[in-house]
């Protein structure tokens, strides 16, 4: 990061941690080995990704044998959901999604709605939050899977996993998690509450971009996304990046550890930035839940005023932040989440989302505060 830049788009992406990349290093050239060779260097590979799997394991609550490594969030969600609604077909092919869940979840659940299942659309209140008792309404004697996010990454609220997961459990229904977003800031585990399956990505907690995990409770039946090899127990065929595994269970493993002091300090500077945006006189409405959110995520709307043309004049300024989730940037249409919570498109149009990271200051949370406030007026400014 340059001296003028500040970087506040850390639920987009986050740079790798110099640990992780220290524990990667060795797996791109001294130990290069295919985990599934027979011979020394696979041995040692595979040594090297049954660690990493342990440690991914310990850190969630869950047993080594449940952790299935991925090329990310993406194909994590897309596999629960695919998997899960092939392998347990003749049980129903009814399942249940947020109005607020990622592109990942959503777009594979269109796709397979338009394949045949019968998908029903959780709705979510005015702060982004799933409607648990919405959601008993909604089940069905076929119902075979809920998917609801442990946060939304858009405006950071937390979603009310404990009572979802209550009602799946009493109806007999497994409930899916995409964890990508909390992961790397809050006490994520997939016990209390217990979930089935659940989705992580390494580069939203300091790690590589390119790798992941999706959990699958022992039990849960889940048809293959990748057929090929006996890789990952025969459920994702190819050869595992061992230096991502790797990089990704340190990254996870770190982030359980600084947890504790890093969580309230970023959340304190996303306050200090939030409350000087809101007192700057630039009508800037915040969006989900101030109370019950991820530490560092903040969005807002400003009235009148285009999200994306506001995004470019703040990257000339110096402050780097995004539209809503970094995977839609470019896309014609307003946020589906702010939609879902009852914005109008014109709102959801208007909206920009700041998310700090460990490495951003008090200083770079006033002085961006600062750009912000002089950016949109600016722009309301150009507009009259």
């Amino acid at each position: 990061m340059s001296a003028r830049q500040i970087y506040l788009d850390h639920a987009a992406t986050t740079p790798v941690d110099g640990e992780v990349l220290q524990a990667m290093l060795p797996y791109f050239s001294a130990e290069f080995g295919n985990p599934h060779s027979l011979h020394a260097f696979g041995r040692r590979a595979v040594a090297a990704l049954d660690g990493a799997r342990d440690t991914v394991a310990a850190c969630i609550g869950a047993k080594a044998n449940e952790v299935y490594f991925t090329s990310g969030g993406t194909e994590a969600d897309n596999w629960a959901l695919a998997g899960v609604l092939r392998a347990n077909a003749a049980r129903g092919r009814h399942f249940i999604v947020s109005a607020a869940e990622h592109h990942a979840v959503r777009e594979r659940a269109r796709s397979l709605a338009a394949e045949g299942s019968a998908l029903s659309v959780l709705p979510v209140d005015g702060q982004g939050r799933a409607d648990a008792a919405a959601l008993e309404r909604l089940l069905r004697p076929d119902t075979v899977l809920v998917c609801l996010m442990a946060a939304n990454n858009e405006g950071g609220t937390l979603q009310p996993l404990e009572q979802v997961s209550a009602l799946c459990r009493a109806h007999g229904v497994l409930l899916f998690s995409d964890a990508v977003q909390a992961a790397g800031v809050l006490p994520v585990g997939v016990n209390a509450p217990p979930v089935d399956l659940m989705s992580f990505s390494s580069h939203k907690l300091y790690g590589p971009k390119g790798a992941g995990a999706l959990y699958v409770r022992s039990g849960v039946k889940i048809a293959p996304l990748l057929y090929g090899g006996r890789q990952e127990r025969g459920k994702r065929g190819g050869t595992v990046n061992v230096p991502a595994a790797v990089g990704f269970a340190k990254a996870l493993a770190l982030a359980a550890a600084r947890r504790a002091q890093d969580a309230p300090r970023i959340a304190a500077l996303r306050d200090r930035f939030a409350a000087k945006v809101l007192a700057g006189g630039i009508g800037a409405e915040r969006n989900g839940d101030p109370e019950n959110s991820l530490p560092g995520i903040v969005n807002f709307t400003f009235a009148g005023i285009d999200g994306e043309a506001c995004l470019y004049a703040l990257d000339l300024a110096g402050v780097a932040a995004s539209g809503g989730a970094a995977c839609s940037s470019g896309a014609p249409e307003p946020s589906h989440v702010l939609l879902a919570m009852g914005k109008s498109e014109a709102q959801a149009r208007g909206s920009v989302r700041f998310s700090f990271g460990r490495e951003n200051t008090e200083e770079e949370a006033e002085a961006a505060a600062e750009i912000v406030i002089r950016v949109v007026k600016a722009l309301r400014k150009a507009r009259a």
